[in-house]
């Protein structure tokens, strides 16, 4: 028997949380298969390490998938794999409790190690609690934090396979996506965020204070709930456990309290900068390394000492 891993992908080629599940998925010591759904470059994939194949489905209703036809066509390849798992993202968190009902069987999600065959660990309560969990015996399925896992290399040698596919469900579909085109790098897999909290007041500050430093940085922007239910930023930019979940190399979190939700989505990131006025703060408390300042004093003379020397 087999693993398989669910892709997210894009023009630009599988994301990189797609080749940390696959990572992940290398520890049942079993043959690892990759699942792309939709219109894809597949050659482009087969160099993943660690993948033996590339399955392949593709028809008009799979170019944008939704929940029912992706639980679909899982079926239909569920009685070839002993572990089916996909980076934590609302596909996938949709689709696979669906084929959970459908075969009768348990699902874990957001796991965050995996312990033994069938045993893993989950965050509970914005990450304050770890719950070890043994699932049934049985398809194991399952959604990954990819971010605790490694970023599988281009070693690989898989085989193409294309799938036949499966009805389209029809009850729901998708009419269109839009997304702000911003130039910068997309939040959940940004290598540098620049994120702010409500402390700057209003949308116009966070595109005078906070969009430079990003410009800067070759960063993304991010928010905390605060402030985006204040209306100072966007629902895309919102981190934290109710938002995405980041872990970049280097987190800047600027006039940021450090809400347990917000902490919990930012915990994985590698090096974590706050700025805050409050030296009692709990952002304070679990960053690398602190100033305690006026923001708006602070940001823009970093902006300027970064700014390129004549």
């Amino acid at each position: 028997m087999s693993t398989l891993v669910i892709a997210e992908f894009s023009a630009a080629g599988v994301s990189r949380a797609t080749r940390q599940v696959v990572t992940a998925a290398q520890h049942w010591g079993a043959p690892v298969d990759l699942l792309l759904v939709g219109p894809a470059d597949t050659a482009a994939h087969t160099r993943i390490t660690g993948v033996r194949s590339v399955l392949h489905a593709d028809a008009p209703h799979l170019a944008q998938p939704v929940a029912e036809d992706l639980a679909r066509l899982l079926e239909t390849l569920a009685g070839e794999y002993e572990v089916i798992l996909a980076p934590h993202n609302s596909l996938a968190r949709n689709a696979l409790p669906r084929l959970a009902a459908r075969r009768g069987v348990g699902m874990i999600s957001d796991a965050v190690a995996l312990l033994g065959p069938r045993t893993y660990q989950r965050p509970l309560y914005a990450g304050n609690l770890l719950a070890t969990v043994e699932n049934q015996p049985g398809l194991q399925l399952l959604t990954v934090r990819a971010s605790r896992f490694a970023i599988a290399g281009d070693e690989g040698q898989a085989q193409i396979r294309t799938l036949e596919t499966t009805p389209a469900d029809g009850r729901s579909r998708v009419t269109g996506r839009h997304s702000a085109s911003s130039g910068r790098p997309e939040l959940g897999s940004a290598r540098v965020v620049v994120s702010g909290g409500r402390s700057l007041g209003s949308e116009a500050q966070f595109n005078t204070v906070l969009a430079p430093l990003a410009d800067r940085l070759g960063a993304a922007l991010g928010a905390t709930r605060a402030a985006v239910d204040a209306g100072y930023a966007p629902n895309e930019w919102q981190v934290g456990q109710t938002g995405t979940i980041v872990a970049p190399d280097l987190y800047i979190a600027i006039g940021i309290s450090g809400a347990v939700q917000h902490t919990a989505g930012i915990k994985d990131s590698k090096v974590i900068v706050a700025i805050n006025q409050d030296p009692d703060a709990p952002i304070m408390q679990i960053a690398d390394y602190t100033l305690t300042a006026d923001l708006f004093e602070a940001v823009p003379e970093l902006v300027r000492q970064l700014a390129p020397k004549d």
